[in-house]
């Protein structure tokens, strides 16, 4: 897997999107897989919370006939944390202060879920 690409997507997105403070990338099962976070946020900690709340928001999508699960977001009295499937094995956490634009957020997100999707499953070459 390509770490540096992953970088790049988060932080690209964190140029897009105003307000964005902090984005990392987590298996479902919470391991951390890449993070572009400030020196405050615990980076293993946020993937396993991030996973763990990801996976409540798919259960009850499922138990409610909701359909796929596309992505859910927290609000709290300093900003918002968005959580977004990535295909049925990752998910990408996006932490955003009050000011962020949370229609502008799903639009940029889309395409960035796309290319981390395809960076997570890209192989690689032998003896990497």
């Amino acid at each position: 897997m390509d770490h540096e690409a992953l970088t790049l997507e988060m932080r690209s997105l964190r140029e897009q999107v105003t307000g964005i403070t902090d984005t990392a990338v987590a298996a479902c099962d919470g391991l951390l897989i890449a993070a572009d976070t400030a020196n405050s946020i615990d980076p293993e900690g946020l993937a396993a919370l991030a996973a763990a709340g990801l996976g409540l928001a798919r259960r009850t999508a499922q138990a409610t006939a909701r359909g796929t699960l596309r992505q859910t977001v927290t609000y709290g009295s300093h900003g918002c944390a968005a959580f977004y499937a990535v295909g049925d094995t990752a998910l990408m956490v996006v932490l955003g202060d009050e000011g962020m634009d949370v229609d502008r957020l799903h639009q940029a997100t889309q395409p960035a879920l796309d290319r981390i999707g395809s960076i997570l499953m890209a192989k690689q070459p032998e003896g990497v």
